[in-house]
């Protein structure tokens, strides 16, 4: 009974990881690490634009991630993926990650939109970048992380030490919603 419920999650998701896969197959390492790179400057470029202080903040921070991400939204089932990076302040390595989605609940649709992570500290970024990070649920806004009085306007915390901005075409999204992602370094581009 339980397999039915999510067979259609899981199809979805596996529908968008072979989309991706697909369209990423002819690119050679190189090319694919050269597209990351623009899109995700894109990315940062944008939030700079609309929150002028994330700049300070990722500089200050032990590291942060980039990533755009495509989902896709049919009947009862989602799923997306995105390629990106995650960087390290101090070492000022670079590691490209992917990111697959599933969703479930009624909709339609297809969005497109950049991550921007934030890890204030080197616990925060190694479980993101070594522990295949996942994360599931809903957020709203949140003005400071607890007791330390360290503030990200405009980022949702996301676990102990992480934040996160979404953006959209529109600018900085007031409401996070992610459901069951997980993100992983790229074999291939490492």
């Amino acid at each position: 009974m339980r397999i039915k419920k999510f067979f259609p999650l899981l199809f979805m998701a596996c529908c968008a990881v072979l989309f991706s896969s697909a369209a990423n197959a002819k690119k050679t390492p190189d090319e694919e690490r050269a597209e990351i790179n623009t899109d995700t400057s894109k990315t940062l470029n944008k939030l700079y634009a609309v929150q002028p202080s994330a700049r300070k903040d990722i500089s200050n921070a032990a590291g942060y991630a980039v990533f755009n991400q495509f989902g896709l939204k049919l009947g009862i089932a989602g799923g997306g993926t995105s390629k990106g990076y995650a960087f390290h302040n101090k070492n000022k390595k670079k590691i490209y990650m992917d990111m697959v989605e599933a969703q479930a609940g009624l909709g339609l649709g297809i969005k497109k939109f950049g991550l921007v992570w934030i890890f204030e500290n080197e616990k925060a970024y190694d479980n993101f970048v070594n522990s295949g990070f996942e994360v599931s649920g809903q957020a709203n806004l949140t003005a400071a992380s607890k007791g330390k009085g360290v503030s990200y306007t405009g980022a949702v915390a996301v676990a102990p030490g992480v934040w996160l901005y979404q953006l959209t075409d529109e600018g900085l999204s007031a409401e996070l919603t992610v459901k069951g992602s997980k993100y992983y370094k790229d074999k291939k581009l490492n």
